[in-house]
């Protein structure tokens, strides 16, 4: 067999090969953001310009601490709690039911359930308490036949001006909310559950509900947070809760403005408890929506932890 030289067009045989050279290793220089050092700096500036002035102004710092656990305070506490659970109770309960009626085909119930919506959130929640506290001028007496009569000045205490103030008013949000929450479930879930066999009030109960929960949550933890905090405008109708303990020790003490800001303390200890209980029951309710829960602070922290620990360039 004849041999067969290759060669270029030009004649001339092929150069030797050389082996390739292993590719070089790419060096990311990350880019700096100057701006963010800036704002960083500014931002520390002021936060200590602002605990500077703090510190140096007119406060008698150590009546707070003196009276952070008072029992008066305490009951306040305890008074704050109750009523803002008693009022969502009225709020969600009502919203409920006040959404199954916006949604109904019922034009009767449908715009009963608008009219209140929009009376109660159109009138600030301190004119509702006045003019529940003020309705002896309109009905003098409260007559349930054999089971109560009496006068409504005796009838309408603070606490049931309280309830019926903030929990009615809380019902008109939260039927928007479970309204908004109940349509976002497809129709096809309620068709599909008539098709079943399955009642209007089974299908709202074991299909519909159970997947509006994922939408309904989050703002309803919010509704409780916001609860917690308008419980002090009930102060002007001598209910005692925290703010009105804070008011009456601020006055007998001579601290008046260190009582508020005692009260601001407990204010922000009860909603970060608060915030707390809502993360964790919006993750249990993300279930089957996102393919991965978002880790918990103390998953956090142990990753953070690890993070620290691992050599440099390793892969997680």
């Amino acid at each position: 067999m004849t041999d067969i030289k290759k060669t270029d067009p030009a004649g001339r045989p092929p150069a030797p090969s050389t082996p390739s050279a292993p590719p070089q290793v790419i060096r990311a220089i990350p880019v700096r953001h100057y701006g963010r050092y800036v704002s960083a700096v500014v931002a520390i500036a002021a936060l200590v310009a602002i605990v500077y002035a703090f510190s140096q102004g007119k406060i008698n710092w150590g009546a707070v601490p003196e009276y952070f656990f008072d029992n008066r305070i305490m009951t306040g506490v305890g008074k704050t709690l109750l009523l803002t659970a008693l009022s969502m109770v009225i709020g969600i309960v009502g919203g409920v039911l006040l959404a199954v009626m916006r949604l109904s085909g019922n034009p009767v119930t449908s715009s009963i359930a608008w009219f209140y919506i929009w009376f109660f959130r159109g009138t600030p929640v301190l004119v509702q308490l006045f003019v529940w506290f003020n309705l002896g001028l309109v009905f003098q007496y409260i007559n349930l036949g054999p089971i109560y009569k009496d006068y409504w000045s005796s009838f309408m205490t603070p606490l049931l001006t309280a309830l019926l103030g903030l929990g009615l008013n809380e019902a008109a949000y939260m039927a928007e909310i479970c309204r908004a929450g109940l349509l976002s479930v497809d129709e096809g879930q309620t068709e599909a559950a008539h098709a079943l066999g399955m009642s209007h009030g089974r299908t709202l109960w074991r299909v519909v509900i159970p997947q509006a929960m994922r939408v309904i949550v989050p703002p309803t933890g919010n509704e409780v947070i916001n609860m917690l905090k308008t419980t002090s405008l009930v102060a002007p109708v001598q209910f005692y809760e925290l703010f009105k303990f804070a008011q009456d020790i601020g006055q007998s003490s001579g601290a008046p403005v260190e009582m508020y800001f005692l009260a601001a303390a407990w204010y922000l200890i009860m909603t970060s408890v608060l915030s707390i209980g809502q993360f964790y029951l919006e993750r249990y309710y993300a279930r089957g929506s996102t393919r991965s829960l978002p880790p918990t602070p103390l998953q956090r922290i142990r990753t953070n932890l690890l993070s620290l620990g691992r050599p440099k360039g390793a892969v997680a």
